[in-house]
């Protein structure tokens, strides 16, 4: 099996496009939630993923958005992002969301589990090994998959010991990969990135491919219209924090 694994997309359709054509073929597409918030094109993105992903998990904009859970704990940016996203969502789009299930979801003939924030509550960060280290502990599969930071790479534990993940790359620019070879006996929780909106000070979309055969994880970076995604935030009328922040990714 080879699948493509997506998180926080955020209704950034330009991102999206550039990481659909970079990722290639693969079997299935694990979709680890936050489709929308942030971004101007949540219908888009939304559609995209209700005709590709093959296993979905909630994120906690999806929530908001969906009219699941109110914005009151989201920052000044990120309410009114939202707000404006539930106005814009169309009646489909809503219903999609609110169908999306809780994480986290094991998969099917893989020994993979998906999650959108730490697999024991889906709305807590997982930062550091502090934060692993309990998921780790009761993960009944070899690999998690989480999201919700917006942060490449991620944690594991093997014997007692534990390590973190954080993909090396050679260039800052163009698309570039980072392979990870999977250890028997190892655990691993990690974190594709985000599609729209990564916060690791790398501007280029990211995301991972899992390779059962190979028994290898890639970690992407991807460039995209920034200029474009930029565009359509600020012709939105949405904050203009948004769109700045996408061309320094944090």
């Amino acid at each position: 099996m080879r699948a493509l694994v997506l998180s926080d997309i955020h209704g950034n359709l330009e991102a999206l496009n550039a990481v659909l054509e970079d990722a290639g073929a693969w079997d299935a597409l694990w979709n680890l939630g936050d489709v929308v918030g942030y971004g101007a094109s949540p219908n888009e993105v939304v559609d995209q993923m209700r005709r590709r992903a093959t296993q979905s998990v909630r994120g906690n904009h999806d929530k908001v958005a969906s009219g699941i859970e109110s914005p009151e704990t989201f920052n000044a940016s990120a309410r009114e992002a939202v707000e404006w996203t539930r106005e814009h969502l169309t009646p489909e789009s809503i219903l999609w969301l609110k169908a999306l299930p809780h994480g986290p979801l094991k998969v099917d003939k893989a020994d993979v589990s998906l999650a959108h924030g730490s697999p024991v509550n889906e709305d807590i960060y997982i930062l550091n090994i502090r934060d692993a280290w309990q998921p780790l502990q009761v993960m009944q599969q070899q690999v998690t998959f989480f999201g919700h930071t917006h942060i490449q790479g991620g944690f594991g534990w093997q014997d007692g010991h534990w390590f973190t993940v954080t993909p090396k790359y050679l260039r800052n620019s163009g698309p570039c990969h980072w392979t990870l070879a999977m250890e028997e006996g190892r655990r691993y929780l990690l974190n594709p990135g985000s599609v729209g909106q990564p916060r690791d000070l790398d501007p280029r979309a990211s995301y991972a491919i899992y390779d059962s055969d190979a028994k290898t994880i890639t970690f992407h970076r991807v460039p995209y219209d920034i200029d474009l995604a930029q565009g359509r935030i600020l012709l939105a009328g949405l904050p203009e924090k948004l769109a700045k922040r996408l061309r320094i990714g944090r």
